[in-house]
């Protein structure tokens, strides 16, 4: 009876996945079915050599360690699947199957490469890894944050001027901006015209809900299991030098409590503390709160392994933090990976 029920979940997915290639091509509806029966062919190839873990990684400098790793090999017959402007790489990571995706830079981007990886692939669990802007002066460029919470602070109700009440919610905090006002102490207190902003959560629709009955997500958890296997990366060992550039000290593996993501490359004094001191948050990067609600959405493990790149904004003893390691995160940040994958 699980083998038919199987079969049958199969045989759904392909459905879907025939209709989302229509979809998606539109006017070349005709041009491209003969290819996409093809290419739903060779997606059915791949995932019988399933499941898989798939791994998201936001830019090429991110890509690089690992595709210069020994520790990657590329299958020897589906070395990648291209589909929609997205280049999924097939291989193993540590004898473990995997299925690798650039995802570009930003939410939207982030957020189709990990629903596509999901849609098309039978996948496991997700991972995530890349660099990110520190928000928290208590660690230092190059050490790996791993949060247990993610969100997405890129959605405002952006509150009107002289407005006092308004509908939208208060559960997760403002940005008022008049208290960044930069006075002479000659000057007066005066209302900023920008007035508030408001943290929104995420209107998300979970697989196993009901249709199009929206629930709300801000903090966003990993996965239980992930997060307990992240106890043992503490002791994994990190670059700490950039040719003739050393960091102030070795740096660490830490789990945190929070990350935060949004449109926005935070190089900024004043919003960082406020992140930090609203938010409480560690990592700051433009990504993994969209990784983390699509695998909320469809129930799929899921972990971000972040490594600081800078610290948002200026005012470390290193200047131009991110320019000069960033290459020396990204490692970090994959060198972390790779041992996580090895203890699953």
């Amino acid at each position: 009876m699980f083998g038919i029920h199987k079969r049958y979940s199969h045989w759904k997915k392909m459905k879907f996945l025939s209709v989302l290639v229509l979809v998606l091509l539109g006017s070349s509806i005709k041009a491209y079915s003969e290819i996409s029966q093809i290419s739903l062919k060779e997606i059915s190839n791949i995932n019988s050599q399933g499941p898989y873990i798939g791994i998201v990684v936001p830019n090429a400098y991110e890509l690089k360690p690992l595709l210069h790793s020994s520790s990657f090999v590329p299958h020897n017959k589906f070395l990648y699947f291209d589909f929609a402007g997205k280049h999924f790489r097939i291989g193993e990571l540590e004898k473990k199957k995997v299925i690798v995706v650039m995802s570009g830079e930003g939410m939207i981007n982030a957020g189709l490469a990990t629903q596509l990886l999901l849609t098309l692939f039978n996948v496991e669990g997700v991972l995530h890894y890349g660099i990110a802007g520190n928000v928290n002066s208590k660690f230092q460029v190059g050490d790996v944050t791993i949060p247990q919470y993610w969100a997405h602070t890129g959605l405002w109700h952006w509150q009107r001027f002289g407005e006092d009440i308004g509908d939208f919610n208060r559960e997760f905090g403002y940005l008022k901006f008049s208290n960044y006002n930069n006075y002479t102490k000659h000057s007066k207190s005066v209302e900023n015209l920008l007035n508030t902003v408001w943290y929104l959560p995420e209107q998300i629709f979970p697989v196993d809900g009901a249709l199009e009955v929206k629930q709300h997500a801000f903090w966003v958890p990993v996965d239980k299991k992930y997060f307990e296997i992240a106890r043992k990366l503490k002791n994994v060992e990190l670059s700490s030098c950039v040719n003739k550039t050393c960091l102030p000290r070795k740096p660490i593996v830490v789990r945190v409590k929070k990350g935060v993501s949004a449109n926005v490359f935070v190089d900024n004094k004043a919003y960082r503390n406020h992140l930090k001191s609203k938010f409480d948050a560690t990592p700051t990067d433009m990504e993994s709160a969209a990784v983390a609600l699509v695998c909320f959405q469809q129930k799929i493990p899921f972990i971000a392994i972040r490594a600081l790149s800078d610290l948002a904004g200026g005012g470390s003893a290193l200047t131009n933090e991110a320019s000069i390691f960033l290459s020396l995160a990204s490692q970090n940040a994959f060198d972390v990976l790779v041992k996580f994958i090895s203890l699953l």
